[in-house]
């Protein structure tokens, strides 16, 4: 507890500059629990169901009810139901939906990272800032022709380190978390761009399977396109 109130009386002497570099750290801090949240809850999937999507023995109404069990919130299954549902469809009308599907995880994962960039390059500025204004209040001390007041100087030295330090860490602790999120975000994209391609050739192969035997019948049409 005395370190707790140490670092409370410690922010109080660091003047104004503390108020919105806390507002930065608490914005910061939440982004990246609530992109975690996220990972866990909407991007994980169970290593069973990836493996099925790549094996062309697979049943493709199995994998369907497998999609769905992950919950209408989850972005990978998300992304598979999309191309399951244009199976039927040419392979070219399939990859367009797949690109959307993609792009539309790609968004929900990127959503409000550029709040740990403003807070990246905003709040050493800020500690700076509040540095300054700490050290100019010390130097107005020293030079009044009125008594000296060594306490008022030190007040001012205080809160200038206090800003500088407190806009650092706040800095630190939003660039790594932009650093690391942005990592599970390619990682994802590159996971969601392999399992889409697989797919989408397993449904190819599927529809040139189902194309031969009519290819063989007189006067009979390959009506299965979508693997071409």
């Amino acid at each position: 507890m005395d370190m707790f109130g140490e670092a409370g009386a410690a922010l109080v002497k660091g003047g104004w500059a503390v108020v919105p570099l806390l507002v930065m750290a608490i914005a910061a801090t939440a982004l990246i629990l609530d992109k975690l949240l996220l990972y866990a809850r909407a991007v994980r999937t169970p290593a069973d169901l990836l493996a099925r999507v790549a094996d062309p023995a697979a049943d493709h109404e199995d994998l369907e009810r497998a999609i769905a069990a992950l919950g209408p919130r989850h972005l990978v299954g998300g992304f598979l139901a999309a191309i399951l549902a244009h199976r039927e469809r040419p392979t070219w009308w399939i990859e367009s939906r797949a690109g959307d599907a993609a792009r539309r995880v790609e968004d929900a994962l990127g959503r409000g990272l550029w709040v740990l960039e403003t807070v990246v390059t905003a709040a050493p500025l800020l500690g700076l800032l509040g540095t300054i204004i700490g050290m100019m209040r010390s130097f107005r001390l020293m030079g009044d022709s009125g008594p000296f007041d060594p306490a008022g100087v030190t007040a001012g030295v205080a809160e200038a380190l206090i800003a500088t330090a407190l806009g650092l860490l706040v800095a630190l602790v939003a660039l790594f978390g932009f650093n690391w999120l942005a990592r599970l975000q390619a990682r994802t994209m590159d996971g969601l761009e392999r399992l889409g391609t697989a797919l989408v050739d397993r449904l190819r192969l599927a529809a040139e399977e189902a194309a031969r035997p009519s290819a063989g019948r007189p006067g009979g049409s390959v009506t299965a396109s979508a693997g071409r």
